[in-house]
């Protein structure tokens, strides 16, 4: 049988700030096409993960590796090349304010090619469309609900294409029928589109949803790993401490 397709790849990795140490030999792979949820207790090291694949924080130690390029290496016109494939859907959208949702949606391309502005704006509109927003480009940030604020986000994320997709808690400030809506349009977009994932997440409804594949960081590094029906399942210890606490 065929090798499963690596795209990122985590050897070994540390990471401490100051005497806290966050990661300790992480080892993780996340492959072609699948959507690979990240869970566990808050400040664990989820969010810092992330930003290792973007090439925002630096291991003290091991290799990253994203598509075969070592992070910590890599040249800066690589670098700029590789997050142009990417996209990322923060927490709260992060939405400028002072432009409109196709405004928003439209910035990485205005600040990452030299299309001209009929193709920008028509590139906007086609993402607003795919998330389910038609008639939002006009429309100013605050006028907008959680959910949609989520989904003009998550268009901004798609703009420029990206081949991988970093989700950092994609249902944060949503109310539980909101939240389930991202989490169905997140399956839509990452199947249709072939998207590789990162989702960082506490919720087990999204991880259902959503995920090919869960791992449960815990003392820096995966304590589990499996299906989401496997891990929903699991008699581990470390799996059902986390699932029994509360999460807000």
């Amino acid at each position: 049988m065929e090798a499963p397709d690596v795209v990122i790849r985590y050897d070994k990795v540390c990471k401490r700030f100051g005497e806290r140490v966050v990661l300790k030999d992480l080892d993780l792979e996340v492959r072609r096409g699948e959507t690979l949820a990240v869970m566990g207790p808050s400040g664990i090291g989820k969010s810092v993960t992330l930003r290792h694949a973007v090439g925002l924080l630096h291991a003290d130690s091991g290799r990253v590796e994203v598509d075969g390029h070592d992070m910590k290496t890599i040249a800066r016109d690589d670098l700029r090349d590789l997050r142009r494939r990417m996209g990322y859907l923060f927490q709260e959208g992060a939405l400028i304010n002072w432009l409109s949702a196709g405004e928003n949606v439209a910035l990485p391309l205005r600040e990452n090619t030299k299309l001209p502005e009929e193709e920008i704006k028509k590139r906007a509109l086609e993402k607003l469309e795919l998330v389910h927003l038609p008639d939002s480009y006009d429309l100013m940030p605050p006028s907008l609900s959680g959910g949609m604020r989520k989904r003009v986000g998550l268009a901004r994320a798609l703009v420029t294409d990206p081949e991988i997709i970093f989700f950092d808690e994609p249902n944060t400030g949503l109310d539980p029928e909101i939240s389930m809506s991202i989490n169905h349009l997140m399956r839509e977009l990452t199947e249709k589109l072939t998207i590789t994932s990162i989702v960082v997440t506490h919720l087990v409804s999204c991880i259902l949803v959503v995920a090919d594949r869960v791992v449960l960081l815990d003392q820096g590094h995966v304590a589990a790993e499996g299906t989401p029906e496997e891990f929903v399942r699991s008699t581990n210890p470390r799996i059902q401490s986390f699932l029994a606490r509360p999460h807000d």
